[in-house]
């Protein structure tokens, strides 16, 4: 018999499978429960979510020497987030997009007043991190909940959801089938514009789908619906891509045991939400 030690499998990437599958089977199960049946569920995973991602950035900037102020933006991610969807499902007398911009202008206030005692060194360089992970975690963020308190929310949240994943999937299966052109070999090298085409396809499907059996819109609404879906998607997996590069990272954290950081499984859907937001809210309404 041999003394060494056994060893967990792994995937190709180097991960640990049995925990990436785990992780990725729980967190599926408490998104499927709370976007169906618990809307508040779904909401405090998602705050979670995008207040550890405010913190995976901000480690990251700080291996840049950007220094931003993570307290402050992480309770001001919170409350613009559980605050926006309160004011979409209860009449707070303030309109939901109202109160997530006064919400996002004073965590920025706070941000600054919180560097004022470091004084003058650094100051433009650490203001301008913190202003950064404003504008990319909790200012793209808050469109979840304006999603989700929207009409037919919990729809319209799934929809955007399967536009992502479609494209996710089209893309991987066009791109191992047809990829000869890659789309960006010093950001992400296993892109091709032959993934992009097919992830941009299954997306638009996906859309006219749902647009007509789950939203009751004209089929027309999931083609614009799935193609800026899928492009946004795309341009938040290289964002993503581009800091992690930048910061000498290969993983933004390891929150997620087998699956890196929770902005290595957010930031496609990231900036996808915002646009997805925006599609349905033109064509359907609030």
């Amino acid at each position: 018999m041999s003394d060494a030690p056994a060893t967990r499998p792994t995937s190709r990437a180097g991960r640990d499978l049995p925990a990436a599958i785990g992780v990725g089977v729980a967190l599926f199960a408490v998104l499927a429960i709370g976007l169906i049946w618990v809307h508040w569920l779904f909401i405090a995973l998602a705050t979670v979510a995008l207040c550890l991602g405010a913190i995976e950035v901000a480690r990251a900037l700080r291996l840049k020497h950007m220094h931003a102020e993570t307290v402050p933006i992480v309770v001001g991610t919170g409350l613009s987030v559980l605050g926006g969807y309160l004011a979409s499902v209860i009449d707070l007398r303030i309109e939901p997009t109202t109160f997530v911009v006064i919400c996002l202008a004073g965590t920025l206030f706070a941000s600054l007043a919180a560097r004022l005692p470091r004084g003058a060194h650094g100051f433009v360089r650490d203001a301008a991190a913190s202003a950064f992970v404003i504008a990319y975690i909790p200012l793209l963020g808050v469109f979840i909940p304006l999603l989700l308190g929207s009409s037919l929310g919990a729809l319209r949240m799934l929809t955007v959801i399967g536009c992502v994943v479609a494209a996710d999937v089209g893309a991987y299966a066009f791109g191992v089938l047809f990829g000869r052109h890659k789309m960006a070999p010093t950001i992400s090298p296993s892109k091709t514009w032959e993934g992009l085409a097919g992830g941009v396809i299954t997306a638009m499907a996906v859309g006219v789908l749902a647009s007509v059996f789950l939203l009751g819109a004209p089929w027309w609404v999931g083609l614009p619906l799935g193609l800026f879906v899928s492009l946004g998607a795309v341009l938040g997996d290289l964002v993503e891509s581009l800091i992690k590069r930048d910061a000498g990272l290969k993983d933004m954290s390891n929150f997620l045991p087998g699956h890196g950081g929770v902005m290595d499984r957010l930031d496609s859907m990231l900036l996808a939400v915002p646009v997805g937001w925006l599609i349905l809210h033109l064509a359907l309404g609030l």
